[in-house]
């Protein structure tokens, strides 16, 4: 699915990951979970700290996948659908969070995060047709 350029760039990328992530597809019969399970496998290929399983838990859209440290309980992120074009440069920020890069926040905003009261969860919601959401 991946392009040979796009490729090398990505194994650049997952060069930084501080530790293993699994990738846990949720598929159908549809050609979209065709399509996703390709890029989900070009991925993986690209480092052996990035493992891929078909086995997602039950809730999760279909296709979707979310990716989780291994060995995790629960997923940190999630996406549904095939994150190509603009939505890409999430996915990898994704992988690499996922993966324990550092995010590039100062210091002291992240102290500020952290200080916050309450706990959160967090949702985005797209739309691949929405003239707004490029």
């Amino acid at each position: 699915m991946l392009d040979t350029n796009m490729k090398q760039q990505l194994q650049v990328y997952l060069q930084k990951l501080q530790q293993p992530i699994e990738i846990l597809a949720a598929l159908d019969d549809s050609a979209a979970s065709q399509q996703l399970w390709s890029l989900l496998q070009d991925i993986a290929a690209l480092s052996d700290k990035v493992s891929l399983r078909d086995d997602a838990p039950a809730g999760l859209r279909r296709p979707s996948f979310a990716i989780q440290p291994k060995g995790a309980e629960q997923a940190r992120v999630s996406f549904a659908g095939i994150p190509l074009g603009h939505e890409f440069t999430s996915l990898v920020l994704a992988l690499l969070q996922v993966g324990g890069h550092p995010p590039k926040v100062d210091a002291e905003v992240i102290e500020q995060i952290k200080a916050l009261p309450g706990s959160f969860k967090f949702e985005t919601f797209i739309s691949l047709s929405c003239q707004n959401c490029p």
